[in-house]
Formats: structure tokens, sequence, C-alpha cells
């Protein structure tokens, strides 16, 4: 039997319960049999996987490197993996180095194949397995409540920008071509969809000032912590179910018109 993750009525509330109880369903979603014979099967073959061509060759296995990065819909793109599985990280020129969604760099970086293989390293299975089982529970809460889903999403992207040393318009950078953690920043701060149609240096100073305004600072080390990251999830959240309530609300208009 599937394991259901229960989010109550979605939007905000449903972020306060998934806060109450994510610990609690994760745990169940851990014992899901799906869960088990995903992992189960990776952590039994990823050892003797020794190149990106075997990976890519292994759908299930690939299934499972993939989704542990948020990068599942990539899974039919395999020429392109293989290329991210197989650069050279010291290369800055690279295409996991140059590409602007860092997901396939962490996924790069993860398995180093080009660098000397990591698969057989002791936790590497677990390590993946694990992301792999928080990325599954995002998606289903997703089923429910697609806005929550992005929410999670972001904000586990944001604690890993804690402690880093990379320049704050390094980090805007990444917000900036992470397609999932740019929709929350995008929804929080009111943007519409024609903001990406201006320059890169002038999305950055747009999302920058936004955040001043917002949030008091635009230093993502310091959003990423503590209650700017909750002011951000709730503002995202918050906004994201007026838009859905005045979308229902002039849907019900126009029903009524055209039933009158």
């Amino acid at each position: 039997m599937t394991a259901a993750i229960s989010v109550g009525l979605g939007g905000l509330g449903g972020w306060k319960i998934l806060q109450r109880t994510q610990d609690r369903q994760l745990e169940a979603l851990a014992s899901d049999a799906s869960i088990q014979r995903a992992t189960g099967y990776f952590s039994d073959r990823i050892e003797v996987t020794n190149s990106a061509e075997a990976l890519i060759a292994d759908y299930r296995m690939l299934n499972v490197a993939l989704s542990a990065f948020g990068l599942e819909d990539d899974l039919p793109n395999k020429a392109f993996i293989r290329q991210v599985l197989e650069s050279d990280l010291s290369d800055e020129q690279s295409l996991a180095n140059r590409l602007g969604d860092k997901r396939y760099l962490r996924l790069a970086q993860a398995f180093d194949f080009a660098g000397g293989n990591r698969t057989d390293d002791a936790g590497f299975a677990d390590e993946i397995s694990q992301a792999f089982l928080n990325r599954e529970f995002e998606r289903r809460v997703g089923q429910s409540d697609e806005t929550l889903r992005l929410a999670m999403n972001a904000q586990r992207e944001l604690q890993g920008f804690v402690g880093r040393t990379s320049s704050n318009t390094t980090l805007w950078f990444e917000v900036l071509g992470n397609p999932p953690l740019r929709e929350v920043f995008e929804g929080a701060f009111g943007f519409g969809s024609a903001y990406s149609q201006l320059s890169v240096d002038r999305q950055l100073t747009e999302f920058t000032k936004a955040a001043e305004r917002f949030l008091g600072t635009s230093d993502l080390t310091e959003i990423a912590g503590g209650a700017k990251s909750d002011r951000l999830m709730q503002a995202f959240l918050v906004r994201s179910q007026l838009t859905e309530s005045v979308a229902q609300t002039r849907y019900s208009a126009a029903l009524q018109l055209l039933t009158s």
C-alpha cells in the first residue's frame, strides 16, 4: 500500500501541519514497499557501477540517482546526463560547471566519475538513498499541493547556502538558475513571468532589491537560516493562495454568466 502524506487543506495551514508531522510521516514513507524496492536495488548495485555509462544503462538506478537531486525529468535525456556525469570538475568550462542550474553540478560532484568515482565509498548508497527518500516525500506532498512541494524544496535548497563561502552574487545566480527555487522567490515577491525576460544583471538587481524590502536583507546566507526563511515561505504560500482564490472567483463568475 502506498504511503499517503497528510497536508490538511494545503497552503499555509498545510505548511504548519508538515512542520509538526514531517519526521513521523517521513519515517512512515521510508517503510513504503516501493521506496524500499527502489533504494534496495540501488544499494545492491551501485558499488560495482564505476562509470557514467553503466549508470545510464540501468534505468532503475538512474531514476534513483536523478530523483535524489530533483532531476527526474531528465531521465529520457541520457546523452546529456552522461555528459554532466563525465564532466571534469576541475575545468571551469566543463558542462557541469557551466550550467546555471547547480543541481547538475551537485549530481556530478556526488558521483565524481571523472575524478575518481565515489560509488564504492562507505555510506555513499545511504547518502543517495536518503536524498531520494526526501525528494520522494516532497513529490508526494506535491500530489496534494504543489506549492507545498515548492516551499519544502526551497527550504532545503536554502539550507545548503548556510556556511557557504561563495559571494552573495554567486548564490543569487544559483537561485535564478534553479527553476523550482526561483519560483518560490518570484511568488513571495509578487513577480510575474515578465521578469524572466529581463537581462540577468537586471534580474539580479530586482531580486536583491525585493529581498531588501520584504526580508530586510539580500544576504542569502542570512535569508537561508531561521526566521527569514520562514517569512519567505509564508509569503510565497499566502500569495499563492490569494492568486488561486482570485482565479477561482473569476472562474465561478464566468461560469455563472454562462449558465444564467
